[in-house]
């Protein structure tokens, strides 16, 4: 003899019972282009990969975990410093960018700045590191350890460079073909 038994019992799961509304995204968007105004006029542009934005956080932020692109513009919207990293979070209410990860910002004069971790505080225009730092210029790339600037990279200081290399630009690399030895035996 074979008994079964059936039942339906009719729940409602609400989002908050599923998991905790801090810690998921509220929006995620993918493969992103956007422009940042102030006051109605053009100032940014942003290119990411990957966009998530958590609002219910404490602290609320957007991440980027698969890097960005930033474009800064003057005021005739000509670029005048632009940043690439592959990881950032963006702290909405403090106006702090922490961009991780290869991060490499080129100024108007095409001074490359490299570093491991820069700070960018939108509120007093001032972008910072404690990691070290490289900056690439035509005649020298100069090494050291922290770092303070404006936000368009051209007025800045190295808290303790260690090593300044001079570079001829007129001087073209060393290079060596992979296969000049071959064969080559003595």
């Amino acid at each position: 003899m074979l008994f079964l038994f059936t039942s339906c019992r009719k729940k409602v799961v609400l989002t908050d019972d599923i998991a905790d509304q801090k810690v998921i995204p509220q929006m995620q968007a993918d493969s992103i282009t956007t422009i940042i105004s102030d006051s109605g006029i053009i100032r940014y542009r942003l290119f990411a990969k990957k966009w998530k934005v958590y609002d219910k956080a404490d602290t609320p932020y957007w991440d980027f975990p698969e890097g960005l692109h930033f474009e800064r513009f003057d005021e005739e919207y000509n670029i005048d410093a632009q940043i690439d990293c592959r990881k950032a979070i963006y702290y909405q209410k403090m106006e702090i960018w922490k961009l991780n990860d290869s991060v490499r910002a080129i100024n108007l004069q095409g001074e490359q700045f490299e570093t491991e971790e820069l700070y960018w505080n939108q509120g007093t225009e001032r972008v910072y590191s404690d990691s070290a730092i490289r900056i690439i210029q035509e005649d020298k790339i100069i090494n050291g350890i922290g770092f303070n600037s404006n936000q368009t990279f051209t007025k800045y200081e190295i808290r303790n460079p260690y090593g300044i290399i001079p570079v001829d630009p007129e001087e073209e690399p060393d290079t060596v073909a992979a296969d000049s030895t071959a064969g080559n035996k003595d």
